[in-house]
């Protein structure tokens, strides 16, 4: 019970004297208030970029396997992969035929075009070449109308399936369904919009939204598929058997591409593992070079509230050798001023803390979808109260260690 009343009594005793110094109290938080709200932010940025990311990606398909000409990644000698023959849609039908465990299988290619309706025009789109088989490879549907046939693709029909952002900048209040869009030289007939995927454009990768879906076959038409490199989706039996999947593919597209056993293949095996691996490497070196940063602004923030605490204890040397000689133990006064430093980076926690959700409703405004999780602001204060303990540890051990007679001598 004495124990409490003791740590009772050493809070109100620390609450006393930041209250009596308001404006010192202020000026000392302010170094914790930037490094906390620098963590705070840095955190919620990498955790903002990190859902943002795997929300952008999940368009791909956890599922699917991509048999393209390049890996998405490269390490190595680039040009060796890029001396590799392009894959050809006849090598994708031919896979579709000798696969037949595949859930799915989608050749796909690309080309970027001018977009015209009306006066309004979006220069450079991407207009995807694809087959009905494209939602079944994706996780993504058409929000309005519909997507692609096997009729539209059986007979060549130039109709096409826009993303959500090319609704909203070509046609703005015009219901896009049956209207006639120019992309390039030809004419297609809108028949469908998909729902909004996102883009993963922080990484450099596609925005979905901006997109054009065309039958593949009128694709060729319109566009030749000469010196044109396809990619090929394949979708697995199950998400259990992807690996030895896999294998299977490698072998059935080793046929195909008519390799001989000691040849290396001349293509390659892409997934979403292969993003996520490249994501989690590249934000953890940026999370730590920001972290490395923040923790400076938080060391010089601890620097001031140490540099306070010592005055403060020459301050009140009178006050330290008064409570020792009326039985005040070392304990006791080692607590005292280990709770004010420790309040004074509790109270500079809370305050960045706050700034901290105005800087994320900014961002989340703004940028990306971002916002203060219940575990970064639990860190936050943690984080707080630890550098204060360590800011205050060597002038209150001083203060506790000082003999109460020259304490009470001191002028």
């Amino acid at each position: 019970m004495r124990f409490f009343q003791e740590k009772i009594e050493s809070f109100k005793i620390a609450f006393s004297a930041i209250k009596t110094n308001k404006t010192r109290g202020i000026l000392t938080t302010l170094g914790i208030i930037i490094g906390i709200l620098a963590v705070v932010t840095t955190m919620t940025v990498a955790n903002g970029l990190g859902n943002n990311f795997k929300e952008s990606i999940s368009a791909v398909g956890s599922d699917v396997l991509y048999v393209s000409r390049m890996p998405w990644i490269i390490t190595g000698n680039f040009f060796e992969f890029r001396n590799r023959p392009h894959l050809t849609y006849k090598q994708g039908e031919k896979l579709k035929r000798q696969l037949k465990s595949a859930g799915a299988i989608n050749p796909a290619t690309g080309t970027g075009k001018n977009l015209k309706y009306r006066s309004s025009i979006l220069e450079g789109v991407p207009i995807i070449g694809t087959t009905d088989q494209q939602i079944r490879v994706s996780n993504s549907l058409p929000e309005f109308g519909r997507f692609l046939t096997s009729l539209d693709i059986q007979y060549k029909k130039f109709v096409c399936v826009i993303g959500s952002e090319i609704k909203e900048q070509l046609f703005k209040n015009v219901d896009p369904l049956n209207k006639k869009i120019k992309i390039g030289r030809y004419n297609y007939r809108v028949v469908g919009i998909m729902e909004k995927e996102g883009s993963a454009g922080f990484f450099g990768g596609p925005n979905f939204d901006r997109r054009v879906y065309v039958p593949i076959s009128s694709f060729i038409k319109a566009y030749g598929s000469t010196n044109r490199g396809f990619d090929i989706a394949v979708k697995a039996p199950s998400q259990d058997e992807i690996n030895n999947f896999r294998y299977e593919i490698i072998g059935e597209m080793r046929k195909i591409r008519k390799l001989k056993p000691i040849e290396k293949d001349n293509f390659s095996i892409n997934s979403m593992d292969t993003l996520m691996a490249a994501y989690n490497n590249v934000m953890g070196v940026i999370i730590l070079i920001g972290l490395v940063i923040t923790s400076i602004s938080l060391f010089v923030g601890g620097i001031g509230v140490m540099n306070i605490m010592f005055v403060s204890v020459t301050e009140r040397t009178r006050e330290i050798g008064i409570r020792k000689a009326i039985g005040a133990r070392r304990g006791t006064i080692l607590t005292q001023f280990l709770f004010e430093s420790s309040f004074i980076c509790l109270v500079g926690g809370f305050l960045g803390l706050l700034l901290s959700f105005g800087v994320a409703a900014l961002i989340n405004k703004l940028l990306m979808p971002a916002s203060v999780s219940l575990g970064i602001a639990m860190v936050a204060i943690s984080v707080s109260i630890i550098v204060g303990v360590i800011s205050g540890i060597i002038p209150a051990f001083r203060a506790s260690r000082l003999d109460p007679i020259e304490a009470l001598r001191y002028e």
